[in-house]
């Protein structure tokens, strides 16, 4: 049962004492397309400015602005035509049909489910950690811009990641304040009845009541589950009280709550949906619930109905290591498993273990749930889809590595949430009022005609604001930190607006060397204090709680701000959020970026500084890999040392190397009218051509044409004639692992040509007919390139498919395979191979059987 109440509608409460002429305002404020839509920012100032600095959330300062200052807006005209004219913008937005419906047309896809554990969309709503969120929300408002149909699925946590305070010894420390939802951007979903909707779940021995909240984004919504119900246990009502907390059992419950909760909601608000998007493993348990709803709705077997789930499935794996993945012991998944996989868990049990282990004794994996259970798996950069095959091989026994169902859409970021007010002037004379709104490719050649000097102008006033910024918070983290006066008053003289500034900041563990700089203290010295190139630092980020390496690398870089001589040319900033992430981007001249290779799946911070004219310095590790040339920036990591201390080494070298003979040189290297000509080529450059490219609006479209659409097209496919097509795909799988032993290939004859070679070879299939298999050629390629360049030309391409031939004589069920194919390599990389056939199938991710000549 999904809901204790009729299909639902979403509440549309007004805000607390808004006089009639306003009403408006509560729309607005309830629609967060106003985190980057900025034209209504003077507004919201103009209502209340010290509320508004100090929240940056319009629902907030609605509630807690004076009756009074309400009824004086209420008669300001010149306040209500500003009003009016952004709501008719917004009304506008909402109505336009979109890039989707323009390109594709509306039907091309009833909808997407997008699943995660956390969405960062702003501060107003604090439900993230890191990056992961804040990818989840800028998918959301790019499905939005594009009109692609989208919702997402994720949980209202009541105290959400922590956030961070640097004490007096410089070691981090955690808070939790508490979320209240009432002073947060969200409304209550009701039912048809007018009462509050829940989606019920059953735990042992108690029943988990979840509340549902909405969040507009624009023209898409994001829907939370929420445990904190008067009805749930004390402890019930904590699961969904702090994001990555509370061990591995609520660990389990919250992926459970979004898992199979989510899917409920999905059906009861949004049974248009056709695919699942499972943005991490996270969320795996809802292709369980959603196989098993499939079963109970068309009667047929929770098998039958995963072959057409599964067609409907999409899965995004971000985690570069396999023990990043979730893992939960036998004993306490035992203890929940008619929670996770609902009413006929006794019949699931067996086959979602096996989609989830590898082994008998092995742990649950919630990815390689996630995996198999999907028709489309993706990687976030070319190259973490590489190091995905290789950590997922085990899934696939004797398929090669190449081969393994893993692609990948590589991340890009909304820009206009990260854009200045400086650059979006830039871009919007360049490429128009809606160019993130669409394919952004256009924007190359109109920023390659933006004055030099205008763009020079925009990073100096970009800088200025960055150093503003940083005073205004250090002063208020000094303060907090209880220093006296003539401390905190220090503030207002760090940094400098005209010199060259560099930018680090994101989470503080040690695959991430946020250290690497600290490495020679002396050479970093030197660059911070050159008497005519200086350069300053402002660096920001996170430790989990339970990281001490990370704590103690923040607690290296405090103590180093507080060195005499460098405490105004380098500045740590506390509590790392969204809205310090968008002043740094936003201001910074050079990000730095230097994980240890392959370890980071994509990272997208540095995407987010070159719609700002931003250039990045990397190690040539996730997106970086793909998108780094020596006119778009600089990249380090380009040796290969046998252990880490020495790779550690190496690049810290290289990194201090670029930036004393390449970095501060460019920057300050300037014509007579005082312009960096070169800086600003390079600049230009990176700007124009990977901005569009590291778009999300990119990212989307690629979704759409590499798993969505496919995806759609699939489900549609199985589901065109009932339970039929289901049935169909079930006995196929049943009869080719019946018989797949029983196939045998005889030896190959090997034909030498002018180009290449003939090949012919007896194939006895035994218990399997001639049409569920497809004979191949095959060699391993030679060449390839990791980051997933084409392989080197000696390579004879995809394997050949052989065509059947005559009967083999005297053989029951034999044939003979014949082909060609045009190649100088040598006769022996060659084999014969079976792979499993259906048209309507994916090989190897649906069917993972494989046969190689002996």
């Amino acid at each position: 049962m999904a809901a204790d109440s009729p299909p639902a509608l979403a509440a549309t409460a007004p805000c607390r004492g808004l006089p009639p002429p306003l009403a408006a305002l509560a729309d607005l404020a309830l629609d967060l397309r106003w985190t980057w839509s900025h034209r209504g920012d003077a507004l919201w100032a103009r209502i209340d400015a010290e509320l508004w600095q100090q929240t940056h959330n319009p629902w907030t300062l609605l509630e807690d602005v004076p009756a009074a200052r309400l009824a004086a807006l209420a008669t300001d005209p010149g306040f209500l035509a500003d009003l009016d004219a952004l709501a008719a913008e917004r009304r506008a937005y909402l109505a336009a049909p979109g890039w989707f419906a323009e390109t594709h047309g509306r039907g091309a896809l009833a909808g997407v489910a997008y699943f995660c554990l956390e969405f960062g969309l702003g501060e107003a709503l604090p439900l993230y950690a890191g990056g992961l969120g804040v990818l989840a929300g800028d998918y959301l408002k790019t499905a939005s811009d594009l009109g692609v149909p989208a919702i997402g699925i994720g949980l209202l946590y009541q105290e959400g990641y922590f956030r961070q305070m640097i004490d007096a010894t410089g070691w981090q420390q955690e808070a939790y304040p508490y979320n209240e939802p009432a002073m947060m951007p969200v409304q209550p979903v009701l039912d048809q009845a007018g009462t509050r909707l829940h989606i019920l779940l059953d735990l042992p021995g108690r029943r988990l009541r979840l509340r549902v909240w909405r969040a507009m984004v624009g023209r898409s919504v994001l829907y939370l589950l929420d445990s904190n119900d008067a009805l749930n246990t004390p402890v019930d009502r904590g699961i969904t009280g702090k994001l990555y907390g509370g061990g591995t059992e609520m660990r389990l419950l919250q992926e459970i709550v979004l898992g199979v909760g989510g899917w409920r909601l999905v059906e009861t608000l949004h049974p248009e949906i056709e695919v699942c998007h499972l943005n991490e493993g996270h969320a795996a348990f809802a292709l369980l619930e959603r196989a098993r709803s499939l079963a109970q709705r068309l009667g047929i077997g929770f098998e039958e109905a995963l072959w057409v789930s599964r067609a409907g499935t999409v899965f995004t794996t971000h985690t570069p290591v396999e023990a990043g993945f979730d893992r939960y012991p036998m004993a306490l998944l035992e203890q929940y498993r008619h929670a996770a996989m609902g009413p006929a868990a006794d019949k699931i049990a067996a086959i979602a273990l096996s989609l989830a282990r590898t082994e008998r004794d092995a742990p649950f994996n919630m990815a390689f749930l996630a995996l198999r259970g999907s028709f489309i798996s993706l990687g976030v950069s070319a190259l973490h889809g590489a190091v995905s095959r290789r950590i997922f091989q085990p899934l696939f026994p004797r398929w090669p590595e190449r081969e393994v169902p893993v692609g990948h859409v590589t991340n890009g970021v909304h820009m206009s949430s990260w854009e200045s007010p400086e650059a979006d002037t830039i871009f919007t004379a360049a490429g128009g009022d809606a160019r993130w709104r669409r394919m952004a490719e256009p924007l190359q050649d109109a920023i390659a005609a933006v004055d030099d000097a205008a763009l020079w102008e925009m990073r100096g006033r970009s800088r200025a604001r960055l150093v503003a910024a940083v005073r205004a918070r250090l002063g208020r983290h000094l303060t907090g930190r209880g220093h006296a006066p003539a401390m905190v008053a220090r503030a207002d003289s760090v940094l400098d607006p005209n010199m060259l500034t560099l930018g680090f900041a994101r989470r503080f563990t040690g695959y991430k060397r946020p250290n690497l700089l600290l490495a020679d203290h002396a050479r970093l010295e030197r660059l911070l204090s050159d008497q005519h190139r200086p350069m300053q630092l402002v660096v920001a980020g996170k430790a989990h709680p339970a990281d001490e390496e990370g704590k103690r690398m923040i607690a290296e870089w405090v103590a180093f701000t507080a060195h005499p001589e460098f405490w105004a040319r380098v500045v740590f900033l506390e509590d790392y959020d969204i809205a310090l992430a968008q002043e740094l981007v936003q201001g910074v001249d050079v990000w730095i970026n230097t994980p240890r290779r392959p370890w980071e799946a994509c990272g997208t911070s540095g995407m987010k500084v070159l719609t700002n004219g931003g250039i990045n310095l990397s190690e040539r590790d996730g997106w970086w890999a793909e998108a780094y040339a020596t006119d778009l920036g600089w990249a380090i990591g380009t040796t290969t040392q046998p252990d880490e201390a020495a790779q550690d080494a190496a690049d810290a070298a290289e990194l201090y190397t670029i930036l004393e003979r390449a970095v501060v040189p460019a920057f300050y290297d300037r014509d007579p009218a005082g312009i960096p000509r070169a800086w600003i080529a390079r600049m230009r450059r990176s700007m124009a051509v990977l901005a569009p490219r590291f778009s999300a609006t990119r990212m989307l479209r690629d979704y759409l044409e590499q798993a969505y659409l496919p995806a759609s097209a699939a489900l549609r496919r199985r589901l065109a004639d009932g339970a039929a097509a289901a049935r169909s795909l079930r006995a196929w799988e049943r009869r080719l692992h019946h018989g797949w032993k029983s196939l045998h290939i005889g030896p190959s004859d090997m034909t030498a040509e002018a180009d290449g070679w003939s090949c012919h070879v007896p194939v006895y299939l035994g218990e399997i007919d001639a049409a569920d298999v497809r004979v191949e050629l095959y060699a391993d390629p030679v060449g390839a390139d990791p980051v997933g360049a084409n392989p080197g030309s000696a390579d004879p391409g995809p394997p050949i498919a052989l065509a059947r031939g005559a009967p083999v004589a005297g053989a029951v069920n034999g044939f003979t395979y014949a082909g060609r194919v045009v190649t100088t390599r040598p006769r022996g990389d060659f084999t014969v191979r079976i792979l499993p056939y259906h048209p309507d199938v994916r090989v190897p991710a649906e069917m993972p059987l494989i046969r190689w000549q002996a």
